[in-house]
């Protein structure tokens, strides 16, 4: 046998020349920008579920303060007057146990008497993050709660008669 024939080759041979390997486009990575594109989208959806959750969350305080101030008002007191500072130290301090006491409001509407029904506005400003490329028309929003309750009718220390309607 003959070993004169150089198109057969030998095993231990690279299958393609030098050359040829580096104009071939095997092992690239295509696509390299789509991961800047990704990581910004992420971001930017992060911003914007942090935000969201900002509002849902005041929304928990303000609700939460609504109602501890109305049930305040009907339990503590014995005039219209203590009864509606009772109320709002409460609403307060609701708002402070979900660390919103900076932009806190409370409102108590109602009377203090048997049956009598007071109305409490409990609410609070969540700032808008400012998102790139998205933008925001103004720069915060209020998130309010009410609560209405009744003043026992049988409740001692109240004035009036229980008459309820």
């Amino acid at each position: 046998m003959s070993s004169g024939s150089d198109d057969v080759r030998r095993p231990c041979e690279p299958a393609e020349t030098d050359e040829r390997r580096k104009r071939d486009q095997r092992g690239q990575v295509g696509g390299i920008e789509a991961l800047a594109f990704g990581l910004l989208i992420f971001v930017l959806g992060s911003l914007i579920v942090a935000n969201a959750w900002a509002v849902v969350d005041a929304k928990f305080a303000a609700d939460t303060a609504a109602r501890q101030a109305a049930r305040t008002y009907v339990e503590t007191g014995t005039n219209s007057d203590q009864a509606e500072r009772a109320a709002r130290a409460a609403g307060l301090a609701s708002f402070a146990g979900w660390h919103r006491s900076a932009s806190a409001s409370i409102d108590v509407e109602g009377d203090y008497h048997r049956c009598g029904r007071v109305v409490v506005r409990a609410s609070s400003v969540v700032p808008y993050v400012r998102i790139p490329l998205i933008g925001a028309r103004r720069g915060r929003l209020t998130v309010g709660a009410t609560h209405a309750e009744v003043v026992d009718p049988y409740r001692s220390g109240v004035p009036g008669q229980a008459q309820c309607e």
